[in-house]
């Protein structure tokens, strides 16, 4: 893929991304891990809701 960039700029770019605070290792993304910090704070929410409907009445 050709980049839209001239060669100094693209040259800067890349000695950019080289430097070490962009070497950053991640961990894999776990969609079920996400999924299920979704699902709980959607359950705590709703028990919250139904305990401030319960107070409030």
């Amino acid at each position: 893929m050709s980049s839209r960039l001239n060669s100094d700029d693209q040259k800067h770019v890349e000695e950019y991304l080289l430097l070490p605070q962009h070497q950053v290792e991640r961990r894999p993304f776990r969609p079920w891990l996400l999924l299920a910090v979704v699902v709980i704070v959607v359950i705590g929410l709703g028990f919250l809701s139904r305990l401030l409907s319960y107070l409030a009445l």
